[in-house]
């Protein structure tokens, strides 16, 4: 079985569904120590004036692990998130065909916990992608160790002879001590796409969304073209 993982993280970019997409089990790490300022609670789309950034705001302190984040709902966040989507992407050739799902995640109800917001939006862009996967949590179960070991510890609890590290993974993965126990690591090589947006320069790296108001069903394929 291979496995991968990944903290849960708000609108994510193209690289982590390919990385899901080269595995069979997918795990959100949403157990360990919240990130300030990453990709958990935030993440980048279009505009004319450059890529902007989307923020969730939350409730933490240094300890707080993932799942036990909350969402600030004090503040108009929904309401600013869905206009700037909107406003950033009306024209794109495909913003109808997901326009409904957008506006209900952003006027239907509001989220208490970052984590399960963001895990939401995960498994429902997998479904519109068209990539199966079988998604666990982390919290459900009790990986033991840090970094590379606990990792290696949920190999072994769920069976995994295959584990794909992002790139990052090279800075910490004891590959030793995978090769030791039985299990393959593989390094996620992500070269990014370049795909047709509005006009101007290409804007790199921004929320998978963009994309798929662009590109509809043909974004899995563009996704796929260059990982490795």
């Amino acid at each position: 079985m291979i496995l991968t993982a990944h903290q849960p993280s708000y609108l994510p970019w193209c690289g982590l569904f390919a990385k899901i997409a080269m595995a069979d089990t997918f795990v959100l790490f949403d157990n360990v120590r919240y990130t300030p300022r990453s990709f958990e609670n935030r993440n980048k789309i279009w505009t004319s004036h450059g890529a902007s950034w989307l923020t969730v705001p939350v409730c933490y302190d240094r300890e707080t692990k993932i799942k036990d984040v909350t969402i600030n709902n004090d503040l108009p966040w929904m309401r600013k998130h869905w206009r700037s989507s909107e406003q950033s992407y009306h024209k794109a050739v495909h913003w109808h065909e997901y326009e409904k799902f957008f506006h209900g995640l952003y006027n239907n109800g509001t989220w208490i916990h970052l984590a399960d917001f963001n895990g939401y939006i995960l498994t429902q862009l997998l479904k519109k992608l068209e990539i199966p996967i079988h998604y666990l949590k982390a919290s459900d179960y009790t990986f033991q160790g840090t970094k590379s070991e606990l990792v290696l510890d949920m190999c072994k609890q769920l069976g995994a002879d295959t584990y794909i590290f992002g790139a990052l993974g090279r800075e910490y993965a004891d590959v030793g001590a995978f090769e030791r126990a039985g299990v393959k690591v593989i390094f996620q090589d992500y070269r990014h796409p370049i795909y047709q947006q509005f006009g101007g320069s290409f804007m790199s790296h921004l929320s998978v969304i963009d994309l798929l108001f662009h590109h509809g069903p043909q974004a899995k394929a563009i996704i796929l073209a260059n990982h490795s």
